[in-house]
């Protein structure tokens, strides 16, 4: 009979590598096998270390800058995407590079060009300094976009042309806060132009819904995920809102067995670049100390692929 306290494990699916993740780290995967390493990859592919560990382990150098790339060695551009300086620089540098933007991260892109086209000044609702807020405003010209980080942010705007805005949004937003915010923006300036689709990625809404609904069956929530991953941190305050205290962990050794103190019903969760080999190995450890009880929460089914670039397709 075991002497271990007992604990119930609610697991959160879906949870993990979303289809751009996965894609993204084929991309710098295929490139080694294909052009043999070194291959550098400018900024983290993604935002997790463990991912960017093994993919160093097989040859990928990591650079926060081009300029960091020797001449005539292949380059992949990161899951986040990049301003349309950087593939520019490649090209008049004769590097040869891929890139791993996320698609639906691409068209976000696709759409500040179109609304900056139209005459539109577009105010983007994003985290100040993330790479994907970068990377979209170096779609557009200086000047064109606006950044919105809060609703306070939208009652402080003074645009020169209040009707005539559109907004964007960053893919990895908290769903509820984003709504907030357009909530404000549509009050203040009812003829802002949205999008006709929702940009909060389809993974990011998912994995935000999946916590939700197991976050008030659990006195604690453990989400899995690296500290500067935008959609990771978003799991841990949509626990919180919905009522479990949550803590975000990198992997199996960072569980504070002291914080699990008194813990009978637990939620897990991975954010949408940590790999499911993670999750197992914080389930590991949590059965050094506890009798675990299992049990997955499915709220959602993901069957989103997307294509690799041409260039890797034949690999």
């Amino acid at each position: 009979m075991s002497s271990l306290t007992k604990l119930k494990l609610l697991i959160a699916a879906p949870r993990g590598f979303c289809a751009g993740v996965d894609r993204a780290i084929r991309i710098v995967e295929l490139a080694i096998e294909r052009l043999g390493a070194p291959v550098y990859v400018r900024h983290e592919i993604v935002h997790n270390r463990f991912v960017v560990d093994a993919l160093k382990a097989k040859g990928a150098v990591f650079v926060e800058e081009l300029e960091d790339v020797p001449d005539g060695a292949p380059v992949v551009f990161s899951a986040h995407g990049v301003p349309k300086s950087v593939p520019a620089e490649a090209e008049a540098r004769g590097l040869d590079y891929l890139d791993a933007t996320c698609p639906l991260v691409s068209k976000v892109h696709s759409q500040a060009e179109r609304l900056v086209a139209a005459g539109r000044h577009i105010l983007f609702v994003g985290h100040r300094g993330h790479p994907e807020v970068i990377g979209t405003f170096g779609q557009v010209p200086k000047g064109r976009m606006t950044l919105v980080e809060t609703v306070a942010d939208v009652a402080a705007l003074a645009p020169e042309e209040p009707d005539n805005l559109a907004f964007l949004t960053q893919t990895t937003l908290s769903v509820d806060d984003t709504a907030e915010i357009i909530a404000a923006l549509k009050r203040r300036f009812p003829n802002i132009h949205g999008p006709r689709g929702e940009d909060i990625c389809y993974a990011t809404s998912n994995r935000q819904s999946a916590v939700k609904a197991i976050a008030p069956l659990c006195d604690a929530m453990l989400v899995i995920g690296a500290p500067n991953s935008s959609n990771s941190l978003r799991l841990v305050e949509a626990a919180e809102r919905a009522g479990a205290r949550a803590m975000l962990v990198q992997r199996g050794r960072d569980v504070d067995f002291g914080w699990l103190e008194g813990v009978s019903t637990l939620g897990l969760t991975a954010g949408a670049s940590a790999p499911e080999l993670l999750v197992r190995e914080v389930v590991d450890r949590l059965a050094e100390r506890y009798a675990v009880d299992e049990e997955q929460v499915e709220t959602a089914r993901e069957q989103m692929v997307f294509k690799l670039p041409r260039e890797l397709q034949a690999a």
